[in-house]
């Protein structure tokens, strides 16, 4: 059934209404060129957007700064996951001022659970640079913004279009997603030089009135309707008309991506050490390094490989304390975590010991848990169970 067909000849449709909008682009056995094809993209797509927006906490304004934290936190993260945290971070880090003077514990405190901690460092140090060279206001050059940590083209095509005007595209995934299917575009879009030939043609063809609001409207296009898992919802989208992935049925095909590598398995022991001191339970922590995965941030102490722990002595070993020191022992079960390369695959163990806890681990007041220790979700079910058994 045509999408006119199904909504009958009453106009009752706002997309039926955009759809006879556009001028007649296409004759029979006469192609657009990649060009004129995005460049017919404006109209429609900025009036969908007009009445589908979503309502998100960073869009209340145009400030830099909130546009800068939200595109950092929506790298790799899903918008309803990030809305808590960008809110939290918001209050405790209202400004540049706030986030270049924080603690780099407290930072990654404020950043527990979202991954990828690499990306909280970077947006510090950053911050820092914008206080010392730039007055503590953001660049507002798209190519000064491409100096700071852990901008890339994205992020600085994001700020500068949706903040300061400035007509340059923000090209992520999404968006990639959705150009390649309008251009029936075979390209991998995992290589670096297909990003940047889109990224040439959407600056040569992008709305130059609005590209704050054209960047958006894409990205909200790549969200709702050319979704990147399962069939696109092409009978409600603006640009199904100029889509050629809708017009020969390749949004199965389109975009390209090779198969992701099988990733690594890393098998974990993981202890859960705890003791009870004059009624408050204290559970020993150890720092990782500074560097590689996880980096700076606090874990449970684990060994490597499943090793069974249910016998005192099995557990003082593992422990470092004498057999008689343990009160008791009792397994968490298994849990599993993946990283973009790896999976830790892992069994857990409480183990309660007499005394204080053994050097040279941390010992942390359960609700520092909370409140001041970051500690990464690849440990959230034993933080979970350990806090069950309490």
């Amino acid at each position: 059934m045509d999408m006119y067909e199904r909504w009958g000849d009453k106009g009752e449709s706002p997309i039926k209404e955009l759809y006879r909008s556009l001028p007649v682009l296409e004759r029979e056995g006469e192609r657009l060129s990649p060009k004129d094809r995005l460049r017919a993209l404006s109209g429609p797509l900025l009036k969908w957007y007009e009445s589908h927006a979503r309502k998100l906490p960073w869009r209340e304004n145009q400030d830099p700064y909130p546009i800068w934290i939200s595109e950092i936190m929506l790298q790799q993260t899903r918008v309803e996951a990030v809305k808590p945290y960008f809110t939290r971070f918001m209050k405790a880090l209202p400004n540049i001022s706030a986030l270049a003077q924080v603690e780099e514990e407290a930072l990654l405190k404020l950043w527990e659970g979202l991954g990828y901690y690499s990306r909280a460092r970077n947006l510090k140090k950053a911050a820092c640079i914008v206080m010392d060279e730039y007055g503590g206001l953001m660049p507002r050059s798209y190519e000064e913004l491409l100096k700071l940590p852990g901008i890339g083209s994205y992020t600085a095509g994001a700020v500068a279009s949706i903040a300061y005007h400035i007509p340059v595209p923000a090209v992520d995934g999404n968006v990639m997603r959705v150009i390649s299917r309008i251009l029936g575009s075979y390209e991998d879009i995992t290589k670096g030089a297909t990003k940047k030939n889109l990224e040439k043609l959407l600056t040569e063809s992008m709305d130059q009135k609005h590209p704050g609001q054209f960047n958006q409207a894409l990205f909200e296009t790549g969200a709702l309707l050319c979704i990147p898992k399962g069939e696109p919802k092409c009978g409600d989208c603006p640009l199904a008309s100029l889509c050629v992935a809708r017009q020969k049925g390749l949004w199965q095909e389109i975009p390209v991506k090779p198969s992701k590598k099988v990733r690594k398995i890393e098998e974990k022991t993981v202890l859960v050490i705890s003791s009870q001191e004059e009624g408050d339970w204290k559970v020993a922590l150890r720092k990782r390094p500074d560097q590689g995965l996880l980096a700076s941030l606090y874990e449970f102490p684990n060994i490597e490989g499943k090793v069974d722990l249910t016998s005192y002595a099995q557990a003082s070993a593992a422990c470092g304390v004498a057999e008689g020191k343990i009160r008791q022992v009792r397994c968490l079960g298994e849990a599993k975590h993946i990283f973009s390369h790896i999976e830790w695959h892992m069994v857990g163990y409480w183990i309660q010991v007499e005394g204080s806890l053994p050097e040279p681990f941390v010992s942390a007041d359960i609700r520092e848990l909370e409140g001041k220790y970051p500690l990464p979700n690849a440990f959230l079910a034993y933080r979970k169970a350990f806090f069950m058994t309490k």
